[in-house]
């Protein structure tokens, strides 16, 4: 079963005249009980589709279901499957994490008990047992953010809409959180995240999809966008190389990095000629920040 489906999705924003299309006729499925991760540039429209996807904005055209529902004609049906972390949105000053995460559950129909206890367990879970019953308003953004994602994880709804969760959050927090996030999809949720931490969507996914201005340009898995790559290895310069490159395969700029996307062979061949003449490198397997740049554009090639 589809956790989520959309058919030729649009939607058209009009604002003083200036016609703005942000999905260009999107067709798009998450399996239930996935972990599905929605990555593009700024702009590109993942907060539009995820908008649409919680009932919280109306499509120009198409269909959209959550969990067999219509998410239009049947939104409020939809709406009791879901919980939803949008971008931007803090907790109320005046409470703690910890009252913030019990009454949002009371608010969903949980019992006091069931509130109290889920409370605990995701304040225990979370690692925010310090800052736990101190008021919201003298939080830190991290510390806020993470409250809010505490929240709507502490649901286990069926279909959980994470957009951008872990920004402004530590290193240890964002671990924090991917080891629950991880949990509360082994538990049976749907988990729809959208990052721009791509190692944080390659931790994290079992499946993906790439948008760039309203398209879907990939729909899979890790691993097969990896391979649109056509490189197994990439061997990193920081500035400039002085080096001859186009001779071990794809070089390419990613702002002050010179990438050499290359095979097994040529990366170690890359390493031996990079020792001889006293140059600094890394070397490792391509990652899914390659393979997303080259898709949406990110990296030049080198003339």
């Amino acid at each position: 079963m589809d956790a989520i489906s959309c058919y030729q999705l649009r939607k058209i924003y009009v604002s003083r005249g200036r016609r703005t299309e942000a999905l260009r006729g999107i067709d798009l499925s998450v399996d239930a009980g996935r972990l599905f991760s929605f990555l593009g540039k700024n702009g590109a429209g993942k907060t539009t589709f995820v908008k649409i996807a919680s009932t919280l904005l109306l499509p120009t055209s198409g269909q959209i279901s959550v969990m067999g529902y219509d998410a239009v004609q049947e939104a409020g049906k939809a709406r009791e499957l879901l919980a939803v972390v949008p971008q931007g949105v803090r907790p109320y000053w005046h409470l703690t994490p910890r009252e913030h995460i019990y009454h949002y559950l009371r608010f969903r129909g949980a019992g006091r008990a069931e509130a109290r206890d889920a409370a605990q367990w995701m304040v225990e879970k979370m690692g925010m047992e310090s800052f736990a019953d101190t008021k919201a308003i003298l939080l830190s953004g991290g510390q806020r953010q993470r409250t809010m994602v505490a929240a709507v994880l502490a649901t286990m709804a069926p279909v959980l809409f994470l957009d951008e969760p872990t920004i402004g959050m530590d290193p240890v927090a964002r671990r924090q959180v991917w080891t629950v996030i991880e949990e509360i999809r082994r538990k049976g949720s749907t988990i729809f995240l959208t990052t721009h931490y791509l190692d944080e969507a390659e931790r994290l996914s079992e499946q993906i999809a790439v948008i760039n201005e309203g398209r879907v340009l990939y729909s899979g898995d890790v691993d097969g966008l990896k391979r649109m790559v056509g490189a197994d290895y990439r061997v990193v310069f920081r500035g400039e190389a002085a080096l001859s490159l186009e001779q071990y395969g794809r070089v390419v700029r990613d702002g002050t990095r010179l990438l050499v996307l290359t095979d097994r062979k040529g990366a170690m061949d890359l390493a031996e000629e990079a020792a001889r003449h006293g140059v600094e490198i890394s070397v490792g397997p391509v990652t899914l920040e390659e393979a997303f740049l080259q898709l949406a554009g990110g990296l030049d090639a080198e003339d």
